[in-house]
């Protein structure tokens, strides 16, 4: 084999985590920071520039957050200037691609946000943020959560004209029942951004018809939502029975009971994509942190206001994977699914992330048996090992 034909990288000796299936003895060779192949090892001969010996464990394509408001002591909506900092550091939780979220504000910052996201750090080595994901202002106030409700307003179309996935805005959490009409609903769709709902008091019959107009997605279902009822189902209810949407789940053990959790991925398997939600605490130790224009209290396990209200998770992307397989009692390959593949085919980017594939890009992450992170890479190249760490 000449040079021109040797691979940058392969990843030898791993399992590949493929969505039916594992598939043990495999390998993964890498050119231009793109998946060339993807199988057993034995099946892929092939010169590398760099080997790198997975020692039978699993790889996984890299994470995908559909929602995430900070971390590591960042926190998006405040200061939009750092999700490029908070980025360079979300694949030590195995997250390659993400949403960073901006939580009810001004309409000025996310106009920042959007600035943020289309300047680029040169040689910038980390989690590739897709678009934002712009949860508020169009929620309704009986179920604001953690949201500051001076700035709560209702749905405009001339307030979203700009709003799409070029110009940085690539999914939108709203209240239906505040846009009877759809008219906010069809603008965005018709921009090419994916509508979700939450925040919401939605009757089963607004939130049918919100479906009917675009909504294709329920934000941390169960979350800031009535509850489901068996005489009014209500928005939880139309989100279980439309095999249109995809349903957002937040797997921490907190925010949804894992029996509850179990049940929601019985009903509707195959169509649960799991975030995190995290917030400025994630990745640090607990005390006092900002989410939006408010002070969390954060210890071991949750973070809350004072009045006792979740404001977001602490928990990273690794973690929920692994939450959330032991929660659901679901399979490896469905666990890293909802984490990858799924929220990748709300995107309408299931042709481009998610998968361990020829032609996809080299996102990967190393994980042990029990889901343990190890290892990630983005584009081929190593940004994070465990090994590397200090004590």
């Amino acid at each position: 084999m000449t040079a021109a034909n040797s691979h940058d990288l392969a990843i030898d000796n791993v399992t590949l985590v493929l969505p039916d299936r594992l598939l043990p003895y495999g390998r993964v060779l890498v050119r231009g920071g793109r998946i060339t192949a993807a199988g057993r090892g034995a099946n892929l001969p092939a010169r590398a520039e760099t080997t790198f010996d997975g020692q039978g464990l699993l790889l996984a394509p890299g994470f995908i957050d559909l929602q995430c408001n900070g971390g590591f002591g960042l926190d998006f909506t405040t200061q939009p200037e750092t999700i490029w900092a908070a980025a360079g550091r979300l694949p030590t939780t195995g997250v390659t691609t993400f949403l960073p979220t901006i939580i009810t504000c001004p309409l000025e910052s996310i106009a920042a946000a959007r600035i943020v996201l289309g300047r680029r750090p040169e040689n910038f080595r980390g989690a590739n943020p897709l678009g934002l994901h712009v949860e508020g202002p169009f929620l309704n106030p009986a179920k604001k959560g953690a949201h500051n409700p001076a700035y709560l307003r209702a749905p405009e179309v001339s307030l979203v004209q700009e709003w799409s996935p070029v110009s940085g805005v690539r999914l939108v959490t709203l209240a239906p029942e505040l846009d009877p009409a759809g008219e906010v609903i069809g603008q965005l769709v018709d921009s090419g951004v994916i509508v979700s709902a939450g925040h919401s008091t939605a009757t089963w019959v607004e939130a049918t018809a919100a479906i009917d107009q675009g909504v294709r997605s329920a934000t941390h279902l169960f979350n800031a939502m009535p509850p489901l009822h068996h005489r009014e189902p209500g928005l939880v209810g139309a989100v279980l029975a439309d095999q249109r949407l995809k349903i957002g789940l937040i797997p921490d053990g907190v925010h949804v009971h894992p029996g509850v959790l179990q049940m929601v991925w019985l009903a509707a398997r195959g169509r649960i994509y799991i975030v995190t939600d995290s917030m400025a605490a994630m990745g640090m130790p607990p005390g006092r942190y900002q989410l939006g224009d408010f002070a969390v209290q954060v210890d071991e396990r949750q973070a809350t206001l004072p009045d006792g209200t979740l404001a977001g998770s602490i928990v990273g992307m690794d973690t929920a994977v692994r939450r959330f397989h032991r929660f659901s009692t679901c399979s490896i390959p469905e666990a890293v699914a909802a984490a990858t593949l799924i929220p990748a085919a709300l995107l309408g980017l299931a042709d481009q992330v998610g998968r361990l594939a020829r032609g996809y890009p080299a996102d990967c992450v190393l994980l042990t048996p029990d889901l343990q992170l190890v290892a990630t890479w983005i584009a081929g190249e190593l940004v994070y090992h465990q090994a590397d760490e200090s004590d």
